[in-house]
């Protein structure tokens, strides 16, 4: 597959110099009638060498911009594949349907009576929320290629997940505690309220659902 492409844009390239470099030699004909016969021969041969070094040029510079198109479509493709797998493995699922499920409202007395599996799922579920904002930093990836399957994921486990991490922060003095998980929700919710309707983003969510 790879060669297929790479033999289709060698074959644009040589089409697209060789299409200039006529084309180039047409005007320098065109420009040379209206010299005489000694000037246009040395203007047809000055006329020619600009044409070639043109063509060459053009077919490079297209040449590039198609390498590097590829690089970036490559890119987009293997950071996609990464956040699929790290929402969708069965680890993070599973802890996400524990906290969806059996985390309990928070409040500061529950909190320090969490139950050890809570707070496993608890912490899994944000490592995986930090993950996914370092995959999705500027730049690296359009948001609107990936937000419109990520953004119940994330949404519905910051709405369970921020008290705790709130008191956290309190707790230890440490403002950055998450920091990235947080930024990542606000992404989300700024999405949401850009590409989905009141009733949409007013849904409550089921918490059998992942």
């Amino acid at each position: 597959m790879k060669n297929q492409k790479n033999n289709e844009t060698i074959n644009t390239v040589w089409k697209y110099s060789i299409i200039s470099f006529l084309a180039l030699v047409l005007i320098s004909l065109g420009i040379s009638s209206f010299l005489d016969t000694e000037n246009s021969i040395i203007s047809i041969l000055e006329s020619l060498a600009t044409a070639i070094t043109a063509a060459a040029v053009f077919g490079a510079a297209y040449f590039a911009y198609k390498e590097l198109s590829e690089i970036e479509s490559s890119r987009y493709l293997d950071v996609a594949d990464r956040l699929f797998c790290e929402l969708n493995s069965s680890q993070n699922i599973e802890a996400r349907r524990h906290i969806f499920q059996n985390l309990p409202e928070y409040s500061a007395e529950r909190k320090e009576n969490l139950k050890k599996e809570d707070r496993n799922a608890m912490k899994r579920v944000l490592n995986s929320l930090d993950r996914v904002a370092f995959l999705t930093q500027e730049d690296w990836i359009p948001v609107n290629l990936i937000m419109p399957w990520m953004h119940p994921m994330i949404a519905k486990s910051w709405e369970k997940l921020e008290p705790y991490v709130l008191y956290e922060r309190k707790l230890r003095n440490e403002p950055y505690y998450y920091e990235h998980a947080s930024e990542l929700a606000k992404h989300c919710e700024n999405w949401r309220q850009d590409n989905l309707t009141e009733e949409e983003r007013n849904n409550k969510w089921d918490n059998n659902a992942l």
